[in-house]
């Protein structure tokens, strides 16, 4: 336990407290998840002739531009930003040479005259500058630039990509405390009721803080090697938190209902002892098995190419290890330290006949019927996933309301020309009159308002196509499909928002086979060292797609079709971000193994002490029922303390893992997996001679 304090300081000190000169957060980063695509090589392009430069934009609302004296001001004030160390440019209206009524200046002013009173400052800073000194600019800049609407009678408001970036890891972090503020008391108060005290309670609570604080760290040390999305961070966490609390209920339960065999009133040293070693022999091999599972979905997010999928993976798989390591020795080690407090409870040995075990006599009476009730619901949930639209939000990730948001709404509403356009084509020629030419033949497109050529350096032009729906609007992907369909005389690169994302899906659905693929094994290799079947592995997989299918149909319904929003607080994009899907797949199916091993553990443990197949099924579901039911209620708490949150993939994750988490313990694992185990009878247990051999030698047992 003393080993583990110093593990757990360590950790936090490091990954939160910034003993290194910076913490986890002032790490991370936030975009459109992206991969080596045609979308990436033309971004690339761009760069070599343009380089891209921080920015630092300012609006001006309010202002008498028609006063020649506070015009006069302003100028002033302008002249005294480009003054600024690290400043490399100034693009106002107001150092225009021929003044407001400069024909050159209009995209720079609100309505495109000086009559509105709105105008546009944009500072460019100095490339190659370090985090520091950018820092100091970027300060020092926004000081001088507020001075400007001061001396002008306005107001000003201050944006910029670094200021989305810190607003979206600071709501961040804000979400993270506010979903453990939730989640870690109610836990406790819901193991306070399920464990009659507040010991047994606080032991699962200890090893979830040690296990977040070991995945904060894995983070910190992976965000050296990686970009490190925002949003990683609490993906992340909420898994170590839920799994950790599972695996504490599962070991701290088996502990308590192992001292109940004891001789003594108070126990005894030795008797202690014999209940830990049973404990870890028999909770601590379910353990094993679920944190190898769960690692194993996760492990499939590595295949694929996308940095931030492999970064969730790498990270995920980390934390599920700490938490299966925390669960196997420390919170073993509080057992044994609070076993006395704990034998107050442990007295009377588990009963064989409950709740559980008459929900499962009941079901096993009608299994076929119970199978097609349940079938029909689940499918009903998953309908709505045939409509599935996908996107990758930038500023809509926060909150509405939001000062970053707000400010690049009222940018594009108010200087569209300042916004990048939805699509735009790099081509490989000097001829700008050819490329014109061709580009001249969308211009009847659906939503096209506008295109422009211009050169982009000596040997390519860059053509800019502006279109009336968003940037991942149906529009601009069907324009960009059409773009790179069309013959042309000279290669042309397409790129964009919704081009970003064509090649980001395109990427992410041509590695989902290899994906599927290792975590089935994986998984099936696993049940069956487990089981010693080959019908178990196979069934377990196919009722996890069908939950999964069921919670995706959810989180479309909600987010999506735009139901709930007033009671989850959120405003709907019309579709579901381009991650979710993915990490919904694999987060909930390691989530539902985990349940599915809880179950057949105890199943497999008393067919092989000689219970038939439908007692061993009953007296299984009675033994880690509640069990169950108390891990998917304090994990669905867990996950709903981020459905508090305040950025929208956080919230679609949450409420997506909570649908498939209570789908999952109670549809599937309380009805449809006794009544297929019901209906398969001794077929369960069924393998070919020579795996049954490979079994005998290799399965893990006791």
């Amino acid at each position: 336990m003393l080993a583990w304090v110093v593990v757990a300081v360590t950790c936090f000190a490091v990954a939160v407290g910034g003993v290194t000169g910076e913490s986890l957060f002032e790490r991370l980063h936030s975009g459109a998840p992206t991969v080596d695509s045609e979308a990436s090589r033309a971004q690339d392009v761009i760069a070599e002739s343009s380089p891209t430069l921080q920015t630092l934009t300012m609006q001006v609302s309010g202002a008498d531009l028609g006063d020649p004296k506070l015009v006069a001001a302003g100028v002033e004030r302008t002249r005294a930003v480009a003054g600024v160390r690290g400043v490399k440019d100034v693009r106002s209206p107001l150092l225009a040479p021929g003044g407001l009524a400069d024909p050159s200046v209009a995209p720079l002013l609100k309505g495109g005259s000086p009559a509105a009173g709105g105008f546009v400052t944009v500072v460019d800073f100095e490339p190659g500058l370090d985090r520091a000194a950018q820092d100091t600019a970027e300060s020092a800049a926004e000081k001088a630039l507020l001075a400007v609407p001061d001396a002008m009678g306005g107001t000003g408001q201050l944006g910029s990509s670094n200021k989305v970036i810190t607003a979206i890891t600071s709501t961040v972090e804000r979400d993270l405390l506010r979903g453990e503020g939730i989640a870690l008391p109610l836990t406790f108060l819901v193991m306070v009721f399920v464990f009659g005290g507040f010991v047994a309670a606080g032991m699962p609570i200890v090893g979830a803080a040690v296990a977040i604080g070991g995945g904060l760290l894995s983070l910190f040390g992976f965000s050296h090697a990686v970009e490190l999305d925002a949003t990683v961070v609490n993906i992340v966490t909420l898994l170590g938190l839920g799994l950790s609390i599972d695996y504490g209920l599962l070991t701290v339960s088996r502990f308590r209902e192992e001292l109940a065999h004891r001789e003594h009133d108070e126990p005894t040293r030795e008797e202690v002892a014999h209940a830990t070693e049973r404990t870890v022999a028999t909770a601590g091999r379910t353990v094993l098995f679920s944190g190898l599972t769960v690692a194993i979905a996760l492990a499939g997010l590595l295949t694929f190419e996308a940095s931030i999928m492999r970064a969730i993976g790498v990270a995920g798989v980390s934390i599920v290890l700490v938490a299966m390591v925390v669960a196997i020795t420390l919170v073993p080690a509080l057992c044994v330290i609070g076993a006395k407090r704990l034998s107050r409870k442990a007295i009377e040995r588990p009963s064989d006949v409950g709740l559980f075990s008459r929900l499962a006599h009941v079901v096993q009476r009608r299994p076929v019927l119970v199978i097609a009730a349940v079938v029909v619901v689940l499918v009903t949930l998953a309908l709505p996933t045939l409509s599935m639209r996908l996107t990758s939000s930038g500023t809509e990730l926060l909150p509405k309301g939001a000062d970053q948001r707000v400010f690049f709404e009222d940018l594009a509403r108010d200087y569209p020309a300042l916004t990048a356009p939805e699509v735009t084509v790099v081509a490989a020629s000097s001829d700008r009159n050819a490329v014109s030419a061709w580009a001249d033949g969308f211009r009847t497109s659906p939503g096209v308002e506008s295109i422009t050529v211009q050169p982009l350096g000596s040997t390519h032009q860059r053509v800019d196509v502006r279109l009336a729906g968003g940037p991942t609007s149906d529009q601009a992907q069907q324009l960009v499909a059409a773009v790179r369909d069309s013959p042309t005389p000279f290669e042309t690169l397409t790129t964009g928002q919704a081009a970003g994302q064509i090649d980001f899906l395109e990427s992410m659905s041509a590695r989902a086979p290899y994906a599927v693929g290792l975590v089935a094994l994986g998984t099936f290799v696993l049940l069956f060292l487990m089981t010693g079947s080959v019908v178990v592995p196979v069934k377990a997989l196919l009722l996890n797609v069908i939950s999964l299918g069921a919670a995706l149909g959810v989180v479309v319904w909600i987010f999506q079709e735009g139901h709930l929003e007033g009671l989850l607080g959120f405003s709907s994009v019309g579709a579901v971000e381009s991650m979710v899907p993915f990490l919904v797949l694999a987060f909930g199916f390691g989530l539902s193994m985990d349940y599915e091993v809880f179950l057949l553990s105890r199943i497999v443990e008393f067919h092989r002490h000689g219970a038939g197949n439908d007692r061993a099924v009953s007296l299984g579901l009675q033994r880690t029922g509640r069990i169950i039911t108390s891990a998917a209620l304090l994990i669905v708490i867990v996950f709903a303390g981020f459905v508090a949150g305040d950025i929208l993939i956080i919230k679609q994750m949450g409420l997506a893992l909570v649908a498939a988490v209570a789908i999952d313990a109670t549809l599937v694992r309380m009805l449809l997996v006794p009544a297929t185990m019901t209906l398969l009878g001794r077929w369960n247990w069924w393998a070919p001679v020579p795996l049954r051999r490979l079994h005998d030698r290799f399965g893990i047992t006791e």
